[in-house]
């Protein structure tokens, strides 16, 4: 792992297994009914300070993006290798989660699969497979931006638990007493 990696284009940059991602929840996203993806992205009830602490965590995933794109994979490394076990980890919990809450109707919270081990499953999914990248290019600011970007973003987790608690009540409010938010973290 390197602080500041050198950066390049080239084909063998961490763009590839963003790419990957991106077309594994890009098909999803097209394949799912309008109504399911209209949920994942629903937006309405945040606070103004919700939003733009959620607003000021996208930068620092847009510059963590901008590193993996211009920084070449280490694939002769340990770190490599690590960081595509990672990857393949969060890809598959990212897929699994997503198909979880697209067969749960809208009038209730999503509760089944791999909802039961945390309340944000896409989003523990989504940092694993960010990791494993950061990882598997062998950058420190690219890991130090992923998880900036994350911390900000949990202001966007409570708003979406505040507004789960006003849209399905009690049910809800005993999901979050039996299920974590993250993973093993209460």
């Amino acid at each position: 792992m390197e602080l500041v990696p050198a950066l390049e284009l080239g084909w063998l940059n961490g763009w590839i297994l963003l790419a990957l991602e991106f077309l594994i929840q890009g098909f999803l996203l097209l394949i799912f009914p309008k109504d399911v993806v209209t949920r994942l992205f629903d937006r309405s009830g945040w606070s103004a300070k919700q939003r733009v602490f959620t607003i000021i965590g996208k930068l620092f995933s847009l510059a963590c993006l901008i590193l993996i794109i211009l920084t070449p994979l280490k694939l002769n490394s340990s770190v490599f290798i690590v960081g595509l076990i990672l990857y393949a980890i969060g890809l598959a919990g990212l897929v699994v989660a997503m198909l979880n809450f697209k067969d749960t109707p809208p009038s209730q919270p999503v509760t089944k699969g791999v909802y039961k081990i945390s309340r944000h499953p896409q989003i523990v999914a989504l940092f694993i497979l960010f990791l494993g990248i950061c990882v598997a290019i062998g950058s420190w600011v690219a890991l130090f931006m992923l998880l900036m970007s994350r911390s900000l973003q949990h202001f966007g987790i409570l708003a979406e638990e505040e507004v789960c608690l006003r849209r399905y009540g009690e049910s809800y409010r005993a999901f979050m007493e039996q299920v974590p938010r993250y993973f093993l973290v209460f």
